[in-house]
């Protein structure tokens, strides 16, 4: 398999919110690079389903991110980052 990507990705786990129209639901960043990042969502946050973009806030690095979804599957999803 050819690796597609512009940036290398890093595997890590951090605890982040999807704030998409006022509301906020938790989920986990998966892995993460300077271009986009895959993302596990929790029970409430698989019900953006059809959520084309939204922000992404990582406390812990102190980033809010607005990004583009790319891909989801089950309680998975990829985004890019704008």
């Amino acid at each position: 398999m050819v690796e597609s990507r512009i940036a290398p990705r890093y595997r890590v786990n951090k605890r982040a919110t999807i704030n998409h129209g006022g509301d906020k639901y938790p989920c986990t960043v998966r892995d993460i690079s300077s271009t986009g990042a895959a993302l596990e969502l929790s029970d409430s946050a698989a019900l953006l389903r059809n959520v084309k973009a939204f922000t992404l806030l990582i406390p812990e690095d102190r980033l809010k991110l607005s990004c583009r979804v790319v891909w989801q599957r089950d309680y998975r999803m990829g985004v890019t980052f704008v």
